[in-house]
């Protein structure tokens, strides 16, 4: 492991061993020693990497042509560590989830033990055709709406997730208004922001505001919070990164811009992921670097006494999560 760290990185990427685990020596010294887990707030659960999209920034790779997804039986054991860990929420992701063939039944299972889920989507998959009834199950079920638009202007939208996608995000979003998403408090909708490029997203707040301005003045459609998330250095866009010669680079800005003020926040250490096969990961990039979590590897296994106070698996990657300020799937970290 440590030989391909440093072949893929440099030899400033060294490999320690802790704890059985081989994890990145300068992040575990930027942080001051290895990152520890809390209590277990959100599952994450990815139920497959079927999608209709194709996005250049995708760290999990999903296409229409992927696959892989979950089984009914893992997501029964999901709902079962859902009521047996007592967590504040679930957050289904993909791919595109809604595309899974027992997406309905697993959010209104959820939703019938009351446990809270949010949706993880990219808008234009609700256009598809056999899908016509999902936001008003949705609306019907209380679940929140987290929605990728990578930017408020058309060009840079179709730069990362390809031609007439602006559009149909736009058209999504003033039917899920309709339905009172982004309207009414109880029926959030979130918006996703990514940079186009090798760079950090701009301050949160401010960006919010133009979004804000920007979507009413042109379409008269409306959101609740936007989130700014760092494109992580691997799947699609490491390697565009790497057509670009451009990786050493990217990894040297997110090194630079270690916020040690991030650490406290990071979503690792209070949320866990689970992949179509039930495997259990610290986060969702680590789930696509396929780097399981110590201690409890299987959904089945998940209760809060394996996982509190493990190790957290950390590498080069995580940079990208406490750079500036901060990334998560909630957005900045300060």
């Amino acid at each position: 492991m440590a030989d391909k760290l440093i072949a893929e990185h440099g030899k400033t990427a060294v490999a320690v061993e802790e704890e059985g685990d081989r994890s990145s020596y300068e992040f575990a010294l930027a942080c001051g020693g290895a990152l520890r887990a809390r209590e277990v707030e959100t599952i994450q659960v990815n139920v497959g990497l079927a999608c209709n999209q194709s996005c250049r920034h995708c760290h999990v790779r999903a296409s229409p042509t992927r696959t892989e997804r979950m089984d009914p039986r893992v997501m029964r054991e999901v709902i079962a560590a859902a009521e047996r860990t007592r967590c504040s929420l679930v957050e289904i992701t993909g791919g595109a989830p809604e595309l899974h063939p027992e997406f309905r039944w697993f959010v209104s299972s959820l939703r019938q033990r009351r446990i809270p889920v949010r949706l993880r989507s990219n808008l234009t998959v609700l256009q598809q055709a056999g899908l016509e009834d999902v936001p008003e199950l949705l609306r019907d079920l209380g679940v929140r709406l987290v929605a990728s638009l990578p930017c408020y202007l058309e060009e840079n939208v179709r730069a990362q997730r390809g031609k007439g996608t602006y559009e149909k995000s736009v058209e999504v979003i003033k039917r899920l208004n309709s339905l009172g998403y982004g309207v009414k408090p109880d029926l959030p909708l979130d918006l996703v922001y990514n940079p186009g490029g090798a760079s950090l997203p701009p301050e949160q707040a401010e960006l919010e505001e133009t979004y804000h301005r920007e979507l009413e003045e042109r379409f008269g459609v409306r959101f609740t919070h936007l989130l700014t998330i760092t494109n992580m250095p691997n799947g699609r866009f490491l390697d565009k990164l790497r057509a670009a010669g451009s990786g050493i680079e990217y990894m040297t800005l997110l090194r630079e811009s270690f916020n040690p003020a991030t650490i406290d926040n990071l979503m690792c250490r209070q949320q866990i992921s689970v992949d179509w096969d039930g495997n259990v990961y610290d986060c969702d990039f680590n789930l696509a670097l396929d780097l399981p979590i110590l201690g409890c590897n299987r959904i089945e296994s998940l209760d809060q006494a394996t996982v509190v106070g493990r190790a957290i698996r950390t590498g080069d990657h995580c940079f990208g999560c406490t750079a500036g300020a901060g990334s998560s799937c909630g957005g900045a970290l300060v």
